[in-house]
């Protein structure tokens, strides 16, 4: 109870005083209507406000404290949204014993909520989505979020309904189903041109770029976290700021600028507390040691058809297919000695004939060491090998394939993180 010592006035001065008395009157009345809903309400709202803030700590303490004041069924989907904040900074942070905690509780609010709730609407079917994929079962989810977006469209309910396309989305990029993933984002981003909600609007276009980075559409991704991030800083939305920077600069390495991506790297390290921002400063480290990683010998990019040797740099194949795939052919396969037949079945699809695949496989080799093959002096090939068997790519060469998926954004606590949608 809220009294007039709050303010710095005691009992007697207020009974000295009838317009202090009056005072006191209207304060007891005031607070005597303020509910413990309302107070969590509000310890929600604040702790909303420092996670924007990137305060992750005090973020914490504010979603603790709106548990304390919340009824399990009347406040039951705030509950939950109130647990989704706490998993997601439990996650951040690699707290899994807490961030499980919190998981089992969402689980066992929601068995709660399905005998109490006289009907189960739109917004319990979400919530129900949400919380089976904390616990990693996508396809239930998946079926919980399509029947809440069935139930919003009929129910009319816009700001739900553009949750489910999101979560959709999001449920379709963990099962990497990216083709999906973007059909959805292209619904949201109608609706959200309809209703404006900034914070799905940020999420949105930090899952289009995550998706084009799969997709190894670099450029594209690049674009979409220039507008997450404007987008965000607009509305002075700090929490992604780290992870946007890490996703520009794992989109510059997978195209190959690895000087700019270790850049990158080093000012989205720079830009978070390293001692709050766990995960992602895990993730940033691995990158970072990737890249500088000085006994990798070749840096091999399929994709964009190029390679970096350690001394001769970025070496262009775009224009030099035959050359790129007789490259990964070996090179896939350190050690193992491929003959000219299989060479002509494997390269030009063709049966060997020696009147045309001798010359052409000799000089397509020799054209391909001439461009890896450091000038050091030494006689002796440091990459592709030639035996009597045929050529092999050697097996002591440390290599690494940057294109292929790598788990850079391995899973999360909770299959969430700061950018899912709550």
């Amino acid at each position: 109870m809220v009294s007039t010592q709050d303010f710095g006035i005691s009992e007697t001065q207020s009974e000295g005083h009838p317009a202090l008395g009056l005072f006191q009157d209207d304060l007891k009345k005031i607070t005597s209507e303020i509910t413990n809903s309302d107070i969590g309400r509000s310890y929600y709202q604040l702790g909303k406000v420092y996670y924007d803030k990137a305060d992750l700590d005090k973020a914490e303490e504010a979603f603790v404290k709106a548990l304390s004041f919340a009824d399990p069924i009347r406040d039951g989907f705030s509950i939950l949204k109130t647990y989704g904040f706490l998993i997601r900074i439990a996650s951040e942070k690699l707290e899994d014993t807490k961030a499980q905690k919190y998981i089992h509780e969402s689980e066992k609010l929601m068995d709660a909520l399905s005998r109490a709730l006289p009907t189960l609407t739109s917004e319990f079917f979400y919530n129900l989505g949400v919380v089976k994929n904390y616990s990693g079962s996508f396809e239930e989810a998946k079926a919980n979020f399509e029947l809440a977006y069935k139930k919003s469209s009929e129910e009319n309910e816009p700001e739900l309904l553009s949750k489910c396309l999101l979560a959709l989305a999001t449920n379709s990029f963990y099962r990497k189903d990216y083709e999906t993933s973007l059909r959805f984002l292209d619904q949201l981003n109608d609706l959200l041109k309809i209703i404006k909600k900034f914070y799905l609007s940020g999420a949105m276009y930090t899952y289009y770029a995550k998706i084009f980075i799969e997709m190894n559409e670099n450029e594209k991704a690049l674009n979409y976290y220039k507008l997450a991030n404007e987008y965000l800083q607009s509305k002075k939305c700090w929490n992604l700021y780290g992870y946007i920077l890490f996703g520009k600069a794992t989109a510059l390495k997978k195209a190959g600028n690895f000087d700019d991506a270790l850049n990158m790297f080093h000012l989205a390290q720079e830009s978070i507390d390293t001692a709050v921002f766990k995960r992602l400063n895990h993730l940033i480290e691995a990158e970072i040691d990737d890249v500088n990683d000085s006994t990798v010998d070749l840096y091999l990019d399929r994709t964009n058809r190029k390679i970096v040797e350690r001394t001769l740099g970025t070496i262009d194949f775009k224009h030099r297919f035959v050359l790129l795939e007789i490259l990964f052919l070996l090179s896939k396969n350190p050690g193992t000695y491929f003959d000219k037949e299989q060479l002509a079945k494997m390269i030009w699809k063709d049966e060997y004939n020696p009147l045309i695949h001798d010359k052409l496989i000799y000089t397509s080799v020799s054209r391909l060491r001439k461009l890896i093959e450091p000038e050091d002096g030494d006689a002796k090939r440091k990459y592709i090998i030639r035996g009597k068997d045929g050529y092999t790519f050697n097996p002591q060469a440390k290599i690494r394939f940057h294109m292929e998926v790598k788990t850079n954004s391995e899973r999360s606590i909770g299959n969430v993180d700061l950018s899912s949608p709550v």
